[in-house]
C-alpha cells in the first residue's frame, strides 16, 4: 500500500527551519543517520553536534529553551529516552520547556539488539507529567509531524520513520486525531507506528470475508483524549491494539486504561512484544520471533472473530528470550 518516500523527515526539517527562526537542531554522533544533515548544511550557525553526551545535551536543550530559542533533538529513539531519562525528567518535562525529541528506530526495526531496540520508550515517555508523546505511522506523517506539534508549549516526543517511508495518507496530521482507515466494529483493530502498512494489507484481506472489522491508526499517544476515537473504542465488541513495543507499557496499555476508565466490557487483544528482552536479526526475522508479524495479526484478528487458524509448524511469536538463549543470540 503506497509508495515509498526517501527521507521525508529530511526536507520536512529543512523547511521547519526555514520557517522559523528561533530553531536550534541539536545532535549527537548520528547527525546523518537521522536525517539532518541537510538542516546543519543549511543553518550550520544553528546546529549543535554534542557527541556522544546524551545526557549533557538533553540539559543543554533546556538551557536553549530558557533563552527563547526552539530546541530539536534527532537522534535514535534508545538515546532519545532511555539513556538520558533522569534529564528529560528533570530538565524538560518537570519545568515544562519547550523541545522537541525525534527518536528514530523505534522497537524491532534495527537488528542492533537489546541496546539499540527501543520496545519501552512509549511507556517511559507517557508516563511524564507534561510530555506529549506521537507516533508517525507514514511519510505524510513525517513530512507533517513538525508543523503538528510546533504549537505545543512544552515537550514532544515523536518515534520517528527514516529512510524509504511508504506513503499511506493524503491528509497531514493532526495532533489529538485518528485515521479510519477501514470502518468497522465487530473487531476494531487500532495500530501505531511502522505496523499501519502491515495492519492495513491484513485487515484488507480479511474484510473480503469479515466487512465488520474496522481498523484505525492512531498518532497521537499522550495526551490521548481524542473523544471520538474513545466512542469508537466503547462502542466496539473487540479492540485489537498492534504496535512495535513492549504492550504492558504501550498503544495497549493506553486504551485498556481507556476501556477500564469507562467500565466498558469490550475484548482487548493485543499485538505487540511481550515481556520479554528482545534481541538482534533481520526485521522480518525479529517480527515473526517476537510475534508482530502479519501472520500474527491476521491470526489475533481472526481469533477475535472466532475463526480457528492453522498454526502448525508456525511460532507462536513473542518468544521469550532465556539467559542462556540469549548470550548464544549475542545479546
Amino acid at each position: 500500500m503506497g509508495t515509498l518516500v526517501n527521507k521525508p523527515f529530511y526536507a520536512a526539517l529543512l523547511e521547519h527551519g526555514r520557517t522559523h527562526d528561533n530553531v536550534v537542531v541539536v545532535t549527537n554522533d548520528l547527525t546523518a543517520s537521522c536525517e539532518a544533515d541537510g538542516f546543519r548544511d543549511a543553518f550550520p550557525s544553528r546546529h549543535v553536534s554534542a557527541g556522544m553526551a546524551e545526557q549533557a545535551l538533553i540539559s543543554s536543550l533546556s538551557g536553549m529553551a530558557a533563552e527563547g530559542l526552539y530546541p530539536i533533538y534527532t537522534s535514535f529513539a534508545v538515546f532519545c529516552t532511555r539513556r538520558p531519562y533522569e534529564q528529560i525528567l528533570l530538565t524538560l518535562a518537570y519545568p515544562a520547556k519547550k523541545a522537541t525529541l525525534v527518536g528514530f528506530l523505534p522497537g524491532l526495526v534495527t537488528p542492533g539488539g537489546v541496546t539499540h531496540q527501543s520496545v519501552d520508550d512509549i511507556g517511559l515517555m507517557t508516563a511524564l507529567p507534561n510530555m506529549t508523546v506521537i507516533e508517525a505511522g507514514d511519510a505524510t506523517d513525517m513530512e507533517t509531524v513538525l508543523d503538528a506539534v510546533h504549537p505545543v508549549a512544552g515537550p514532544t516526543y515523536i518515534r520517528g520513520l527514516r529512510g524509504e517511508v511508504p506513503r499511506l495518507f493524503d491528509e497531514p496530521m493532526r495532533l489529538g486525531h485518528h485515521r479510519t482507515m477501514f470502518e468497522g466494529s465487530d473487531v476494531l483493530v487500532v495500530v501505531s507506528g511502522h505496523l499501519t502498512a502491515s495492519a492495513h494489507s491484513v485487515v484488507a484481506d480479511i474484510r473480503r470475508q469479515h466487512p465488520g472489522v474496522g481498523l484505525i491508526n492512531v498518532s497521537t499517544l499522550k495526551p490521548f483524549d481524542d473523544e471520538a476515537l474513545i466512542q469508537k473504542l466503547l462502542a466496539a465488541t473487540t479492540v485489537v491494539t498492534i504496535e512495535n513495543h513492549w504492550v504492558v507499557s504501550g498503544l495497549s496499555r493506553i486504551v485498556g486504561q481507556v476501556l477500564v476508565a469507562n467500565h466498558a466490557t469490550t475484548r482487548l487483544v493485543s499485538v505487540g512484544v511481550q515481556d520479554t528482552f528482545t534481541h538482534g536479526g533481520s526485521a522480518a526475522y525479529l517480527e515473526d520471533f517476537y510475534g508482530i508479524s502479519e501472520r500474527h495479526i491476521a491470526r489475533a484478528i481472526l481469533g477475535a472473530l472466532g475463526v480457528e487458524t492453522d498454526s502448525v509448524g508456525q511460532s507462536e511469536g513473542g518468544g521469550i528470550v532465556t539467559l542462556t538463549e540469549g548470550v548464544a543470540e549475542g545479546l
